[in-house]
């Protein structure tokens, strides 16, 4: 597996992926790693557009950046992608959320990055 690491809060983002034949399989954790959401995305090469779907465990706050994660990496990869997330940490104020979130979607645009130049 490939990994992209982020310090922050101090623990670690970890965004993962690997390929799976044509596909690729994608994972962000931090804090206590676990499962919050998972989200599938594909490409249609008729129309060049990418659609994307999520699930989201009870509780779990992961949807968006799951669901956004597996549209983008699907469009620039080309291909169908599963992203799952699972990041917790304890007592996190809504401010320390809001940063989780941001240097989330910093991550995920570097890897759409590494995807489309793979491309």
């Amino acid at each position: 597996m490939k990994r992209l690491c982020r310090e922050l809060l101090g623990t670690q983002l970890i965004l993962e992926w690997k390929k799976i034949g044509d596909d690729i399989v994608v994972t962000l954790t931090g804090g206590d790693e676990h499962v919050g959401a998972v989200a599938t995305g594909s490409f249609d090469k008729k129309s060049g557009r990418s659609y994307a779907s999520v699930l989201s465990l009870p509780g779990h706050r992961e949807d968006e950046i799951a669901l956004n994660g597996a549209k983008m990496f699907s469009a620039a990869s080309r291909s169908t992608t599963v992203f799952i997330v699972g990041i917790h940490l304890d007592n996190i104020t809504k401010k320390e959320i809001m940063d989780i979130v941001k240097v989330s979607k910093e991550m995920v645009g570097e890897l759409s990055a590494i995807l489309e130049e793979g491309h």
